[in-house]
């Protein structure tokens, strides 16, 4: 599942999870935690991003970052995929 992200073309944007995979409850973290992740784009290919985790669930992850056509993005990934900076 992908979003509009400015003028990023389509298959270079993150590929984010479904709600019934990310799971629910979902945590809204109350500030921003600086972390690192590994981000798929729609196109297949796999890029570690700086960002922030903005909120979870015990399966997953929403960072919020900028992505390398310096649009901001955000995407649900795999708690597997993310780590604090």
């Amino acid at each position: 599942m992908s979003r509009p992200t400015g003028n990023t073309p389509f298959p270079q944007r993150a590929r984010s999870l479904a709600p019934r995979q990310y799971g629910q409850p979902v945590t809204q973290a109350p500030e921003p935690i600086p972390v690192k992740a590994w981000v798929v784009t729609v196109a297949g290919d796999d890029l570690e991003v700086a960002g922030d985790a903005t909120a979870w669930t015990s399966r997953a992850v929403r960072v919020r970052f900028v992505d390398k056509f310096g649009h901001l993005d955000s995407a649900w990934l795999w708690a597997g995929a993310v780590s604090r900076r």
